[in-house]
């Protein structure tokens, strides 16, 4: 029986109700694998569930996407093998540990020219851009979008997208650096919505016509006004509730903004079919790989320092992806590098671009620490 360190918490709160636990894990079953993790991915709606916006069974795990080695193979899993690098996004949560048993159908086979810090950066992030920009409505070179959040790690990868296929992308954030940044990663024009009247400015940056599409993951807080920036028939993505959940609404309000249309998807229902989630994750890899989307890891921190990473993405002190890293000061800390020094409690922004470890190191460092048995606490300010 395999040990592994896991994130739990036992009731909805703040970031104090985070608990780091020793717990077994057994082996594949049928459809199944396991999987060691190198890296973690951070994202809003792990912030969602832990508060109880999205209620789910507790105790619970958190985490939907993370990238790191397959360790064992359960019967009829065909697409991967043992010893296979993976990365993945998928339900149920359970990715904040080092090792989990979890179904293989949204486990994807990672390129050897991808790394895992990058993978657990990008794959939620980019899956969200890919279903927005193709299947979600038919966008083509010379539309125009609002996006909101713009700076973020979902922000940053659709400027790049947008970029790559002739879209006019107009972003929104709530700093001048935020502003530069998505600018720099191919926003064609950006708002800093704190200075400026965003339904103003986009009607001023589109000679009164509006846009074609405003993706918008902030929710309440922009949701209504985002309305007033769509072109007749044009279409608003609500993918999102950053600013909280968007109240009751009246439909008849799109009629009389220009038979507007409304869409509130999700990304786990556009990779819930096996094959649909594999192909658009070979997508996204080739988006990565051909250097048309570059992966902007903001932020890195420790497994033990993860309520201290829920604190800073809740406070929108964040730029890009943030991720975590399972060797968390226990049982060997990072190499060094542009990585954060583990058992610190702080992190340092990192550079644009793929950042590389020495897999044997990354093996070693994530390779669980072992108990007796039965699960048991670890202290999370250590």
């Amino acid at each position: 029986m395999t040990e592994t360190r896991a994130v739990i918490f036992q009731a909805p709160g703040g970031p104090e109700v985070l608990k780091l636990v020793q717990r077994p894990v057994g082996d594949p079953g049928p459809g199944e694998v396991r999987t060691r993790h190198h890296a973690c991915g951070l994202n809003h709606i792990d912030i969602c569930q832990r508060s109880g916006v999205y209620p789910m069974p507790l105790p619970q795990v958190l985490g939907m996407q993370g990238a790191g080695v397959v360790k064992a193979v359960g019967q009829g899993v065909t697409h991967l093998a043992t010893g296979d690098r993976m990365a993945y996004a998928a339900t149920p949560p359970g990715a904040y540990c080092d090792v989990r048993v979890m179904s293989a159908a949204q486990v994807c086979r990672l390129p050897d020219g991808i790394d895992f810090r990058t993978a657990a950066a990008m794959v939620l992030q980019g899956l969200t851009v890919h279903y927005l920009f193709h299947r979600t409505v038919p966008l083509k070179s010379g539309d125009t979008v609002l996006f909101h959040a713009a700076a973020g790690g979902v922000g940053l990868i659709a400027c790049q997208w947008a970029r790559a296929m002739g879209i006019r992308l107009i972003g929104t954030a709530g700093t001048e650096e935020k502003c530069a940044l998505a600018r720099d990663h191919g926003a064609a024009e950006t708002i800093n919505y704190e200075r400026e009247d965003f339904v103003v400015r986009v009607r001023e940056l589109t000679e009164g016509r509006g846009v074609d599409v405003v993706m918008d993951s902030i929710g309440a807080a922009t949701f209504e006004r985002s309305l007033d920036c769509l072109r007749p028939v044009g279409m608003m993505i609500s993918f999102g509730n950053a600013s909280g959940k968007v109240p009751p609404f009246d439909l008849g309000i799109l009629g009389a903004k220009g038979s507007l249309q409304l869409t509130r998807p999700t990304l786990f229902t556009h990779i819930a079919r096996h094959e649909d989630c594999q192909a658009m994750a070979a997508q996204l890899f080739q988006m990565v790989e051909s250097g048309k989307v570059a992966i902007r890891i903001g932020q890195e921190f420790a497994l033990a320092d993860v309520a201290e990473a829920h604190r800073r993405m809740e406070a929108r002190a964040t730029t890009g992806s943030s991720i975590l890293l399972p060797w968390g000061g226990r049982p060997t800390a990072p190499p060094a590098g542009p990585c954060r020094q583990a058992g610190t409690g702080d992190s340092r922004n990192l550079p644009t671009g793929r950042a590389a470890f020495p897999r044997d190191h990354a093996d070693r460092a994530t390779a669980p620490i072992r108990l007796s048995s039965g699960e048991s606490h670890l202290d999370l300010s250590a």
